[in-house]
């Protein structure tokens, strides 16, 4: 059965039937017309001229766009899946040869570098969440950014900065700080510095004796001896420490930056024996500057952050970043005495204070 076309009206039987313009067909063009097989025939015969007629400009650009679209699939479908918990994977890596940026695994489970948590990307977004639900999403975006692409961060970093556990993203990135980063705090730390040289010093004394003294803790090092004495170690006080450096202790309290909360917050007297020397090593986030107030600083010691050489000064602050690799050494005399300074870690000056906020709940100690 053939269809044909409905009856002309009285307008039409004055022109003969006409096929549509090269370049357009109206919608009422293509209802009248008979699907006949003449009038297919005539369909695409019209198709091919209409496409002949088509600018050659527009042609190479829908062929442009053409190749780019299966250019873009061809990308994404070789492109790998990420692993999700990407920190505990290369946690594990480093755990098959035996070390961690030069020193051996401490085994602690209370370390925030050592110890492994199958999953850590998840339990972090986990507490972003709980976060989130408690008080707000507002200001959480670079946070949600990091946790979620925190797999890709760690692992294209450049050698230069890689914080082992946590990147947030679109921080400005130096080695070093200068002292206006943080001015209040740091001209707090300088105008109490006899207090803490004074509180150091009675400290010091317990080492007359062969063994390590109570409250200090000795970390490996290719050579040489260090040691450290925490008044809060990963965000945790310890009381007894702090009972033996009450003022000390009392100072930190007025810092307005200092990381008290949260796992990446310290506080301690580093202590490095003549002819040590530090391994190179990252630290484990980028969101805090590190602060370092010199005590006793003998010739011939220096501090290496990013590839670039710093020395220390009594009595004045070095910040630096040290998700950066970094090392320190001891080469002066050994009758110059130990190099000694108050580490503490305060906040990096472009984390905004809502973010500060959900990062201490985040990274609680404990959590």
């Amino acid at each position: 059965m053939v269809w044909v076309p409905l009856s002309p009206t009285s307008s039409d039987r004055r022109a003969p039937l006409r096929a549509p313009s090269t370049t357009t067909m109206s919608l009422e063009w293509l209802m009248d017309w008979s699907w006949s097989l003449d009038g297919l025939r005539d369909f695409i015969a019209t198709g091919i001229q209409s496409f002949r007629n088509c600018d050659a400009t527009a042609l190479v650009a829908v062929a442009c766009l053409l190749v780019l679209f299966v250019w873009y699939c061809y990308h994404v479908g070789r492109e790998q899946p990420r692993a999700y918990a990407t920190v505990n994977a290369l946690m594990q890596s480093a755990e098959a040869n035996g070390v961690q940026n030069g020193f051996v695994y401490c085994q602690s489970p209370e370390c925030v570098r050592c110890s492994h948590h199958d999953g850590l990307n998840q339990k972090l977004y986990h507490n972003l969440q709980e976060y989130a639900k408690r008080y707000s999403w507002s200001g959480m975006g670079r946070i949600h950014k990091g946790i979620r692409e925190q797999g890709r961060y760690l692992n294209s970093r450049p050698s230069i900065q890689k914080p082992e556990v946590f990147f947030l993203p679109d921080l400005p990135t130096t080695p070093y700080f200068s002292r206006d980063a943080q001015k209040h705090d740091v001209e707090l730390l300088e105008r109490n510095f006899q207090t803490i040289l004074c509180e150091f010093e009675t400290l010091y004394k317990a080492f007359s004796n062969c063994s390590l003294p109570q409250g200090w803790k000795m970390n490996s090092t290719p050579s040489g001896e260090w040691f450290t004495f925490y008044l809060v170690n990963q965000g945790m006080c310890v009381p007894r420490n702090c009972r033996r450096c009450p003022r000390t202790y009392r100072l930190l309290g007025s810092l307005r930056t200092c990381i008290g909360n949260n796992v990446f917050g310290n506080a301690c007297i580093s202590v490095l024996s003549p002819g040590t020397v530090i391994a190179e090593h990252y630290g484990p986030t980028n969101i805090r500057i590190r602060c370092h107030l010199g005590l006793k600083t003998p010739s011939n010691c220096e501090l290496v952050v990013g590839g670039e050489p710093q020395c220390w000064a009594e009595g004045r602050c070095l910040l630096f970043d040290d998700s950066f690799l970094h090392t320190a050494f001891h080469e002066g005399a050994p009758e110059e005495g130990p190099r000694v300074v108050f580490m503490v870690d305060l906040w990096h000056p472009n984390v905004a204070a809502a973010e500060r906020q959900a990062l201490d709940f985040i990274f609680a100690p404990g959590r």
